[in-house]
């Protein structure tokens, strides 16, 4: 009996050991790797020179400006929408105890994207801001879509089911984007969304996006504790005192505005939310408490690795950061699926 409590108690300090260890060195590597993938692209730029573009701007430097106005802001939004992408999953996965929840899964990225394609089509001077409110209502849309099927009949809302209906609703909103792009000739602007990417991201765009996804990202934090709660099932934590109602809808809140989000900024990359999450938990331990902020450097580092790939792999052109993520994402959602197919 004592040998066992030992023997927990050494697990835990090796789980708390490794939490401390991914958020100090993952926050590190970040670092590292978002200031080696500035000076990466079709011109490499020495690292010393990052350094004086930003204390010492010289505007007649080409190379200050391919790195001040052109890459900053694109490892920023690639850090920014993989830490979102990535925390928008593990929620998902924490309050619904679906082990496949994803925002690409699920459909929500579809609904976004069908929200951006209107936006394109039919609102060109629509400002950014009005974009992600557009892709988060979207979002929200296709997220009922989704619930609303699964849930028709409550016996039958289990995982691989629920990962089915936001599959034909994915589909389904994908076609109505490309139709909108085909009937409105805006087809090659809109299939840079969905092919997904950041190499357009801007400052503005940085700016814009950065308050949503920070207050969201904290709101998650904040609700990291009560999704722990609500992972080991609704009857516990009704048990304990919990308004899972309050819970679900602020969860359900947060993972619209990372989602709609991200995709009005990159476009509809999947699969972050859904590996991300998984691999924080085997490394971490089953606390949202920490499953959460890790997901959100992981997530960066993931998307940052992502785009430096993308400009890497063929230059001068460039891979869409959607096909890179999928290569990693699909194997692991047929693994899951396999594991998950008694649920059908």
């Amino acid at each position: 009996m004592v040998s066992k409590s030992v023997a927990t108690s050494s697990d835990i300090q090796n789980k708390n050991g490794m939490k401390a260890f991914l958020m100090l060195g993952g926050s590190i590597a970040l670092l590292l790797l978002m200031a080696f993938s500035v000076t990466q692209g079709a011109k490499p730029i020495p690292f010393s020179m990052i350094w004086e573009a930003i204390f010492n701007l010289d505007r007649n430097n080409m190379s200050h400006i391919v790195i001040v106005d052109l890459r900053i802001p694109r490892v920023l939004a690639s850090a920014l929408v993989g830490a979102a992408f990535a925390v928008s999953g593990a929620v998902m996965q924490g309050i619904t105890r679906n082990p496949m929840a994803d925002s690409g899964l699920l459909g929500l990225n579809a609904g976004a994207g069908l929200a951006l394609s209107v936006c394109i089509a039919f609102f060109p001077q629509i400002g950014y801001n009005n974009v992600i409110i557009f892709s988060f209502i979207g979002a929200t849309i296709a997220y009922l879509m989704v619930n609303g099927i699964a849930m028709y009949r409550r016996s039958a809302a289990t995982p691989m089911r629920i990962v089915l209906a936001g599959a034909a609703v994915g589909a389904l909103f994908t076609a109505l984007s490309q139709g909108i792009a085909l009937y409105n000739k805006v087809s090659q602007n809109i299939m840079f969304w969905m092919a997904g990417g950041v190499a357009g991201s801007t400052w503005k765009q940085v700016t814009l996006m950065s308050p949503w996804i920070c207050l969201a990202l904290i709101s998650a934090i904040v609700l990291s504790r009560y999704i722990s709660l609500l992972n080991l099932g609704d009857d516990v934590a009704k048990g304990l005192g919990l308004n899972t109602k309050l819970i679900n809808l602020l969860c359900s809140l947060t993972v619209l505005v990372l989602a709609g989000t991200s995709v009005s900024a990159v476009g509809a990359v999947g699969f972050v939310g859904l590996v991300v999450p998984h691999v924080t938990r085997f490394l971490v331990g089953v606390d949202y408490r920490a499953i959460i902020p890790a997901s959100a450097v992981l997530g960066a580092i993931l998307m940052v690795s992502a785009d430096l790939g993308a400009r890497m792999l063929n230059p001068p052109f460039e891979t869409p950061i959607g096909v890179l993520t999928a290569l990693i994402g699909i194997p692991f959602f047929l693994y899951l699926a396999r594991r998950q197919r008694r649920a059908v």
